[in-house]
């Protein structure tokens, strides 16, 4: 469990970006495939479904090089500009030393403590409590934190969630999730594209058959159950093409955060930092806006699949007992903030007479001006305030 940039973890990383990549391409294939064989059973009526299959094989041949420029493209968008979708999505910024002094210190500190090159540091106005790692090679690398974190967090914490990104940088958990988030992306991109033209083929189609004559409508009928399994069978092969591209999040194992929570304390030397750190993140993670690939980054992604059979992260319970269990660390147990607590507070109070109140000391309304009767002790503390 303590080990950071464990090699055969690194090595798997490197195969699994390489397979992943190449899936993406056959899963471009089997897109067009199924558009070609939506287009063909909508443009020639009353084949067999052997007439459609072959002659979408062979559109397939034809558009081959044509799909794998637009796949190698599209790779190389993201490879450019994939952190400027992010920064777009998120609003993150980057920071200097003179800006954020503290965070930028924090995180310098553990670069040079282990010869790591230092990252790019973003901060995001968010009142959540999150941060991420991005970036496909070492130009790129960069660690976004909330705002919301850094008021919530004391320095040692701060310093353990730097730590945790740092150690999905070294392990390569940044590469291999960017390139599931690219070919979610791509996969959908063309799925939306072939059911809005199945749409709109559809119906042109039908159209087209009202005003037939009786005689072609009977010899179209007659083959029209061949047409009908050859969109069947594309319609299939294009949900199971997206599917593939939502399961490829399963190849990310979620021992990877459970890994880059190790190598945090690998490089602080305080299990008890992470431990508290996850704690006060704990269902407070959720960056408004963001899409679920951004949340996949995130330190904690409180979104969940039904049964949890989808979840990209542990379960913060299930961290914490790791690192009590592996890092002798100490579990003080879910953990309250001050911002609860004034969330709360921001609700109007309102008596049982529906009229807002207008006094908190003991004497009732005095008629001082606003903000007098709130410098007042309240009831709770007694006429003479709280003593110390």
């Amino acid at each position: 469990m303590a080990a950071y940039g464990l090699y055969t973890h690194i090595a798997s990383n490197k195969v699994r970006s390489m397979l992943l990549l190449a899936g993406l391409f056959l899963l471009i294939y089997v897109l067009v495939f199924a558009g070609a064989l939506v287009a063909e059973a909508l443009t020639h009526s009353g084949q067999s479904v052997d007439y459609y299959l072959t002659r979408a094989a062979r559109d397939l041949i034809a558009a081959f090089p044509w799909a794998t420029i637009i796949a190698a493209l599209w790779i190389v968008i993201a490879y450019f500009f994939h952190q400027n979708m992010i920064d777009a999505v998120t609003g993150g910024e980057s920071v200097t030393r003179q800006q954020q002094p503290r965070l930028y210190n924090l995180l310098e500190n553990l670069c040079i403590s282990r010869g790591i090159p230092m990252p790019k540091l973003k901060v995001m106005a968010s009142p959540a409590l999150n941060a991420f790692a991005s970036g496909l090679n070492q130009r790129q690398y960069a660690v976004t934190v909330t705002s919301g974190l850094l008021a919530a967090l004391n320095d040692q914490e701060i310093e353990a969630v730097l730590g945790h990104e740092l150690t999905h940088i070294r392990n390569g958990d940044v590469q291999l999730m960017v390139i599931a988030v690219i070919i979610a992306g791509v996969v959908g991109f063309f799925g939306e594209l072939f059911f809005r033209m199945f749409t709109n083929l559809s119906w042109n189609s039908s159209g087209r058959s009202s005003s037939s004559s009786s005689a072609s409508s009977d010899r179209d009928s007659k083959g029209a159950g061949g047409a009908i399994l050859a969109v069947i069978i594309a319609v299939v092969l294009i949900l199971l093409a997206w599917l593939l591209s939502q399961v490829v999040k399963l190849a990310l194992s979620r021992s990877r955060e459970l890994l880059a929570d190790a190598g945090s304390v690998e490089l602080t030397k305080n299990p008890d930092a992470m431990i508290t750190a996850l704690r006060k993140i704990e269902n407070r993670g959720e960056l408004p806006g963001a899409t679920s690939a951004v949340m996949e980054l995130c330190v904690d992604n409180p979104r969940e699949g039904f049964a949890d059979l989808f979840a990209t992260h542990p379960s913060v319970d299930n961290r914490v007992k790791a690192l009590v269990q592996f890092a002798g660390g100490h579990d003080p147990g879910p953990l309250a903030l001050p911002s609860d607590s004034a969330d709360a507070s921001d609700q109007p109070e309102e008596s049982t007479t529906g009229q807002s109140p207008v006094s908190r000391g003991p004497w009732g309304d005095s008629g001082e001006p606003a903000g007098a009767a709130d410098s007042r002790p309240g009831p709770s503390q007694g006429p003479w305030g709280r003593h110390s």
